[in-house]
């Protein structure tokens, strides 16, 4: 297979899936890191008693961008960052400290643009208990 900067149209099939574990046993060292990196402090992902007292939620929760932020990791390592040409995602569920998640692409179509050949996807990642907490759709530019 090509390397993702360079991946053709002739390396990818309508209906072929790519599956990755995205995080065994989320840590909320990783949530707080996330936080840290993205500048997003909101209590509800770093402050344990205002999460429960004020919020009224079990504790605190991942931020849906470092979902997503994982999320995608799967489809750049296939089809490579400057391939993508678009990709978003609706938040499902929240995402806990302690969470496995597991992320599944699939290629919904391959459309001929003026520009060049580009492939639809389709995104879900689930919980260890197969909850839905992220769908999506993104598409990448392939090369001949």
């Amino acid at each position: 297979m090509s390397s993702p900067s360079s991946l053709s149209v002739d390396d990818v099939k309508v209906g072929e899936t790519r599956e990755s574990v995205l995080v065994d046993d989320l840590k909320r060292t990783r949530i707080v890191q996330y936080a840290g990196a993205s500048g997003d402090y909101n209590p509800l992902h770093t402050d344990e008693k205002f999460a429960v007292e004020a919020a009224g939620y079990p504790g605190v929760f991942a931020h849906g961008m470092l979902t997503m932020g994982m999320t995608g990791r799967v489809l750049t390592d296939w089809v490579g960052p400057e391939a993508l040409l678009r990709f978003g995602v609706r938040f499902k569920a929240q995402v806990w400290p302690g969470d496995n998640l597991t992320a599944t692409v699939t290629v919904e179509s391959i459309e001929d643009t003026p520009a060049g050949p580009v492939a639809h996807f389709s995104l879900r990642t689930v919980n260890q208990d197969g909850v839905e907490v992220v769908t999506g759709t993104a598409a990448a530019r392939l090369g001949p």
